[in-house]
């Protein structure tokens, strides 16, 4: 087994690991970064619909309060070096940005390619050496401390590097296929990190509703939702939802799944309830049907009433939440269905019964136990050289651009390599 020294070895090459190799090589380091996969930045690369949403430009308090786990973990990590530093960083590396509606900023390219080739480049340009196809077995620690690690490369050849610390940025679960397949976790337990239960995060969930699969396709927009978790309100949203063959999904489901999620694990009721005509109150919807009542010929169907002030994917189901049916006579809408018609559209509820896969979460929740890992440099509480960086720890935050900045940030601050005061040796 052939043997080589570094006085850093990353393990992960996406947008955490790569951060921190390169920061770790500007600061003198010889750095050997290993990406079991045979490109590095491949989530990167695909992120924000192949566009990389890279950040967020709302303000610090802004910006905490949408990470949903980990926030006062995260502080330290992102006050030195924020969203406004990831943005002057990109730029001096030739990325040209833009900022869009949320705050949500792209390479102005509209390529995630451009994002993951200039941290690529960058890396090279410090002296970091990158393998790639070389998959970590082990983490090997003595004394409390990291002393090497072992790893096969792309021939099957087993390989052992000695380094006094090593930067874990393997990812979470999500999107496996790009290499992020829960490999960090094990070594991370192996050493002796507690692990919280992982679940898909930022996931489309599933509905028992039964007209939903006739809807798949329908986009609704500014719409209001509230994340209903036995009787109670959990958490409300606004903005688009969408309705596939696989589910609901969209921006205000993709930011409830997190809660729902959690909820559905522990067998509670979950509902989402959605305001279909948020723009106006029971009032002024029913004066607004009863409008379109007077105005049309009497011989107008139900459903031809109905497209008149909803998408189509919607008149039957709301049909018969009112009682009615989408083919018979206009005149079948009385008083009574009429006040259930407007009941439907303000409250259209639909039973959620299940979460989609880690292959189409964005995001993992769950991971290596914060209390473990010291928030001032990223480095184990519990061996000594050891680094976390990214999605593997137990910290994730909403759509928008928050879950990069998050990867960047603890990325950026372990590759500072700064000494824990509290290492438990």
């Amino acid at each position: 087994m052939e043997h080589k020294e570094y006085n850093v070895v990353v393990v992960g090459g996406g947008a955490a690991g790569l951060m921190a190799a390169g920061t770790a090589a500007m600061n003198g380091n010889s750095v050997l970064l290993l990406e079991k996969m045979e490109k590095t930045g491949r989530k990167v690369r695909i992120t924000g619909k192949g566009r990389c949403n890279l950040t967020n430009v709302c303000t610090d308090e802004e910006f905490l309060a949408k990470v949903q786990n980990g926030a006062g973990f995260f502080t330290y990590a992102y006050t030195q070096w924020n969203n406004k530093s990831l943005i002057r960083f990109m730029e001096r590396k030739g990325v040209k940005l833009e900022t869009e509606r949320g705050g949500r900023v792209f390479p102005k390219s509209g390529k995630a390619w451009d994002i993951a080739q200039a941290l690529v480049d960058w890396c090279r340009e410090e002296g970091v050496q990158v393998e790639c196809n070389a998959k970590v077995e082990k983490i090997n620690v003595v004394c409390g401390k990291v002393r090497s690690v072992t790893y096969r490369n792309a021939r099957g050849f087993q390989r052992k590097v000695e380094t006094p610390a090593v930067i874990l940025a393997t990812g979470g679960a999500s999107y496996p296929a790009t290499g992020s397949t829960g490999d960090g976790y094990r070594m991370a337990h192996e050493v002796g990190h507690e692990i919280t239960p992982i679940r898909p995060s930022l996931v489309p969930l599933e509905t028992t509703y039964e007209e939903a699969p006739f809807m798949a396709g329908l986009l609704l927009k500014n719409v209001h939702a509230d994340l209903v978790i036995d009787g109670e309100v959990a958490q409300s949203e606004f903005g688009e939802m969408f309705f596939s063959k696989r589910g609901v999904e969209g921006a205000i489901i993709l930011r409830m799944s997190r809660k729902a999620v959690d909820a559905l694990i522990e067998e509670k009721k979950v509902e989402v309830v959605v305001d279909l005509k948020h723009a106006m109150d029971h009032d002024e919807l029913r004066e607004r049907i009863l409008r379109e009542i007077a105005e049309q010929p009497a011989t107008l169907t139900v459903g031809e009433l109905l497209r008149k002030i909803m998408p189509r994917e919607l008149v039957v189901p709301m049909a018969k939440a009112c009682g009615a049916h989408a083919k018979h006579s206009m005149g079948e809408l009385k008083e009574e269905k009429i006040e259930r018609l407007v009941e439907a559209l303000k409250h259209f509820v639909l039973p959620i019964s299940d979460y989609r896969p880690f292959e189409e979460a964005i995001v993992t929740a769950g991971g290596v136990d914060l209390a473990e890992i010291d928030p001032h440099t990223m480095q184990s509480r519990k061996v000594e050289g050891l680094y976390f960086a990214g999605e593997l720890m137990d910290i994730d935050a909403n759509t928008g651009g928050y879950n990069l900045q998050i990867a960047f940030s603890t990325g950026r601050l372990a590759g500072q390599l700064r000494k824990s005061k509290d290492v438990m040796l």
